[in-house]
């Protein structure tokens, strides 16, 4: 399969109406949590992006029945799994192969994964997981030399008190996963609460667990025998959202986002807010109004203010590059702090090389001074929130630019070049060769 490329005109304000699709981040653990009955799951809203494609893929490898019922629905029946020799090369495309060792652990007793991928964001660490799956009775280990980890349990998993060691989304997933089949009570402390641990936790409520404490730090769950089947439908991607408001931000444009699922928006309003931009709400939609303020507000005493990621319900570390590239058009000075991945902040250079004023401090801190006039530069994206913030400058940017490695973007974003075309963006998709 060639490499793609978008060719982006900038300068022009984006117009009209879009809808999101599922959310990626919780589309990828409800796959993984099929595996948890022997009954079908069905499963609505599924977004059409690589890591999807690559975790349908996975499923099969494990003995699951993966099938297609209409537009972004799938049926799972995971009647008969096995552990199997897994894909290395697409366990190393994305980090959500390691969600599949809680349900295979807690179903089929064992598993060997090839290490997970996913961003070039720096290094994403597994021990919690280990660590969660440990307290549950079940072993895990790093085999050095086959470069592989071995979950595996020589009995049933037992209910446990775990304190996280870190607020790790995945790692969150995988011990409510292994958790709901394991015999006693589990409690979870400093589990992370994002809305795609919440959707994983009302699926499984669906197929019969027991989870008390779902949007909080503290979950409490029962374990039964078995799961049964359901049909669930995954909410939009808030990440998504916020890109297509970030775009019609930095473009100067008005949209209307339908089912948006304004509620998990909150702390993302406080912030964007504070760089000069906020929007309408009418039930679930979010209207963006044209000519946005772009004033970075200063905290008291005429300080520069800071923005810093926190684990829900603080603001998202997959929104900081989208936040960059919008107080880039703001009027201003603004730090940015994302303690979370020593390698977020590199893509700035290409912002930079745009015209951007961006000062890089340390692999975790960038200051911005606004407005800065962007210009149209030739561009290759890194992982997929950098890529889609890249896309966020083009489209801002006077002139032409080229952005090379779009499938990153494609990994997390189904179709966005249809959906930004739609709304009067000059956005092409093309073969890379044709640019040589």
């Amino acid at each position: 399969m060639s490499a793609e490329a978008f060719i982006i005109e900038g300068g022009i304000p984006l117009q009209g109406e879009v809808t999101p699709g599922g959310n990626k981040n919780a589309a990828l653990p409800l796959l993984a949590a099929t595996l948890l009955t022997d009954e079908p799951v069905v499963l609505h809203n599924v977004p059409a992006i690589r890591d999807v494609h690559t975790m349908l893929a996975l499923l099969e490898s494990l003995g699951a029945e993966v099938t297609p019922r209409g537009e972004n629905t799938w049926r799972i029946h995971a009647q008969n799994i096995r552990p199997a020799d897994l894909d290395a090369k697409a366990c190393r495309s994305i980090r959500a192969s390691i969600l599949l060792a809680g349900p295979m652990v807690a179903r089929a007793g064992e598993i060997v994964l090839p290490p997970p991928g996913g961003d070039v964001i720096g290094r994403r660490r597994v021990d919690t997981h280990t660590l969660a799956l440990r307290a549950l009775g079940a072993q895990a280990d790093y085999d050095h030399h086959g470069r592989q980890f071995v979950f595996r349990r020589s009995r049933p998993l037992h209910g446990a008190e775990i304190l996280l060691d870190e607020a790790s989304v995945t790692a969150t997933e995988n011990a409510v996963m292994a958790a709901v089949l394991a015999k006693g009570e589990t409690v979870i402390r400093n589990a992370a609460s994002e809305p795609h641990v919440q959707e994983l936790c009302h699926l499984l409520t669906a197929m019969g667990a027991h989870i008390e404490g779902i949007g909080s730090n503290i979950l409490h769950i029962q374990g039964v025998p078995r799961l049964h089947g359901a049909e669930f439908t995954i909410g939009p991607d808030y990440l998504e959202v916020v890109s297509f408001i970030g775009a019609a931000a930095v473009t100067g444009g008005s949209i209307r986002i339908h089912h948006a699922a304004p509620h998990y928006l909150r702390m993302v309003r406080l912030v964007f807010n504070r760089l000069g931009v906020d929007w309408e709400t009418e039930g679930e939609d979010i209207i963006v109004p044209a000519e946005q303020p772009l004033e970075i507000h200063p905290d008291l005493g005429n300080a520069i203010p800071q923005i810093t990621v926190l684990p829900w319900p603080g603001f998202p570390t997959d929104l900081m590059s989208i936040a960059i590239v919008v107080a880039t058009q703001a009027s201003g000075s603004v730090l940015f702090h994302d303690w979370m991945y020593p390698s977020r902040m590199f893509f700035t250079d290409k912002l930079v090389s745009m015209g951007a004023q961006i000062v890089l401090c340390d692999p975790h801190r960038v200051i911005v001074n606004g407005p800065a006039h962007l210009v149209g530069e030739s561009l290759e994206s890194p992982d997929i929130r950098a890529g889609m913030a890249l896309v966020l400058a083009a489209l801002a940017a006077n002139g032409r630019s080229v952005i090379r490695n779009i499938g990153q973007i494609d990994r997390g974003y189904a179709r966005v070049d249809e959906k930004l075309r739609a709304l009067g963006a000059r956005i092409r998709r093309v073969d890379e060769t044709a640019l040589e």
